[in-house]
């Protein structure tokens, strides 16, 4: 199965007072590390966000303009400079025709991926499939799309003047996206420090201590439960 991945990691990271996202650690690698195993297999992958620093060879950096401008207009810049990449004298050629969109703050996201995975290896997927986690919300920051058909609709967004600060489920409207359902915590992220000793991540502000009171928020697992999107 042939695919590009966009990789989202340029977040403000507010409730981390700051600390990026990417580069906060579980079992040894960063959530950056962790998703970039996710992808494995993408003809070519970009990291949408600030310069992480070294990067496995041929794995691209571009970033959103404005900074920090939300996930549709970082999934629209991932988009571009995929498409500049393919489009080189030097580069692969022809976009696949399908794209992986991840967030990188979800430590458990190799399952969901490998999940979309068979179902779009099973059968006709219409524009794509994302993840639906274990208790029905659905998760658009993992899924695999129709790269023309995504392309498609950031144009139409980006010719509105409706890219930055978009919702990712209102520039996915107009696609036949189908839902899949993947493994209990596959698409738990990390939203607060709170968040991220639930989940084993670490790289903690100094002197903090989570939240442990009985009946303590605990994970938000998708988008819809927060009403916001990482990335």
């Amino acid at each position: 199965m042939d695919f590009d991945a966009v990789i989202l990691a340029g977040g403000r990271s507010s409730r981390l007072g700051g600390s990026s996202k990417a580069g906060l650690l579980i079992g040894g690698q960063t959530l950056l590390e962790r998703s970039l195993r996710a992808a494995r297999g993408a003809l070519t992958v970009v990291v949408v966000g600030p310069d992480p620093g070294t990067l496995p060879p041929g794995v691209l950096v571009c970033r959103e303009e404005p900074p920090f401008a939300g996930p549709a207009a970082a999934i629209g810049a991932g988009l571009a400079a995929l498409e500049s990449h393919h489009a080189r004298p030097d580069g692969p050629g022809r976009a696949p025709a399908l794209t992986l969109v991840l967030a990188c703050d979800m430590p458990g996201v190799d399952a969901a991926v490998g999940s979309l995975r068979e179902a779009v290896g099973t059968g006709p997927a219409g524009d794509g499939v994302m993840a639906v986690s274990a208790d029905g919300r659905r998760q658009p920051l993992v899924g695999f799309y129709g790269t023309a058909a995504l392309q498609r609709s950031v144009a139409e967004a980006a010719r509105r003047g409706a890219l930055a600060d978009a919702s990712v489920f209102a520039l996915l409207a107009s696609l036949d996206v189908r839902g899949i359902r993947v493994a209990p915590g596959a698409t738990d992220d990390v939203d607060t420090w709170d968040d991220a000793a639930a989940l084993g991540v670490s790289g903690r502000i100094p002197g903090h201590q989570p939240d442990q009171r009985p009946g303590a928020p605990r994970l938000k697992p998708t988008l819809e439960a927060n009403g916001e999107e990482p990335g």
